[in-house]
């Protein structure tokens, strides 16, 4: 396997772009509920909320991934990312089902937990590089979810 390692690389680049233009659906739901009539406010709190829990989840869904491969490389490796992928699905789901002035800090708090749980697992996994751009990414999306709450 060949890790991508140096920024100036294409792959490095485009999973960078898509990464940051991930954040725009984040930034921009939490200023429309500041910004929406009461009429609205609902559906963009529905929205707001489901976006979080679609990428909580695929947070968790990384940690599947990174488990194949270790699978794959060592026979006995360590079964964490199999248990953690499946803890943000969880709670996304209930995030979603819970008031949004509720579901969306929980999202946002479970966005810093990912984060949390990455930098514990990446660096063994060789992808202590990516860390930075996931703080960055969290930073945004939890302030995302905790600023939306408070429009509710």
């Amino acid at each position: 396997m060949n890790p991508i390692k140096h920024p100036e690389d294409p792959t490095w680049r485009w999973i960078r772009r898509l990464g940051f233009a991930g954040l725009i659906p984040f930034v921009f739901l939490a200023l429309c509920l500041w910004l929406v009539g009461p009429e609205l406010h609902p559906y963009v709190a529905l929205a707001m909320q489901g976006y979080g829990a679609v990428i909580v989840s695929f947070l968790g869904g990384i940690h599947w991934g990174v488990g194949f491969r270790n699978a794959l490389i060592t026979p006995h490796a360590p079964t964490i990312h199999f248990t953690w992928g499946v803890a943000p699905s969880i709670l996304a789901w209930v995030g979603v089902m819970m008031p949004a002035f509720a579901g969306l800090p929980l999202l946002g708090f479970v966005l810093i937990g990912c984060y949390v749980m990455d930098r514990r697992t990446w660096p063994a996994a060789g992808l202590a590089p990516w860390l930075p751009m996931r703080l960055q990414l969290t930073i945004v999306a939890s302030l995302s979810c905790f600023l939306a709450a408070g429009a509710t």
